[in-house]
């Protein structure tokens, strides 16, 4: 007997993992497209080209849909933040990989994505959790990175100082998702060079 609707755990893992990628990929054009609450499972299966019922194998619910999709972006900054601290000079590192992290966050279709998620966690307390704990990871990793650039550079801060710093950072990057939108012509490459110098200016801040 052909099974037409396997649960995901009696199938193989690349397949599984395909999948589940091909759904989040449909459910982030829907999400954009219409909105957390426009965006039915119906219309995210039509437009994965499968059933309700099989996305139901994956996910329970669209908030987990979206825990999935803030936790790929988690990996990839966790990602970069390991990178960063085994190059031989981690400052440099960071400045140079900031142009990357200014290109995707000024671009729309990443943009307009993320604000949705942040729009709902505004008014979804799961979804506000789910956002809130990948943040609380970010900071903490960013807080490790900034740390040691400054006390390569024999600065002695505390971690008050140091979260505050990574408060900046953040909200430099985050700042760039609404430009994006607000100002579509802006110039990114510009942008991106002035990010960069104000990184560095941040690191050089007294203790």
């Amino acid at each position: 007997m052909q099974i037409t609707d396997p649960n995901p755990l009696s199938i193989d893992a690349p397949r599984a993992a395909a999948r589940r990628q091909q759904i989040l990929h449909a459910a982030a054009q829907c999400f954009r497209e219409h909105g957390f609450h426009g965006a039915s499972i119906a219309q995210i299966s039509k437009t994965a080209g499968m059933s309700p019922g099989h996305i139901y194998h994956y996910f329970e619910n669209k908030e987990a849909i979206i825990a999935a999709i803030v936790a790929q972006d988690l990996e990839s900054l966790l990602t970069l933040t390991t990178e960063l601290r085994a190059a031989c000079n981690v400052r440099a590192a960071l400045i140079e990989r900031a142009a990357e992290g200014v290109a995707d966050q000024l671009d729309p279709i990443n943009a307009a994505l993320k604000l949705e998620i942040v729009a709902e966690a505004a008014r979804n307390p799961r979804v506000a959790e789910i956002v809130r704990e990948a943040d609380a990871t970010c900071r903490r990793e960013l807080a490790v990175t900034i740390r040691a650039i400054r006390h390569t550079a024999g600065h002695d801060d505390s971690p008050a100082a140091v979260g505050e710093m990574v408060e900046v950072l953040a909200s430099l990057f985050e700042g760039l998702l609404l430009r994006t939108i607000r100002n579509p012509e802006l110039d990114r490459a510009r942008v991106a060079q002035r990010i960069q110098i104000a990184i560095n200016d941040l690191l050089d801040q007294p203790d």
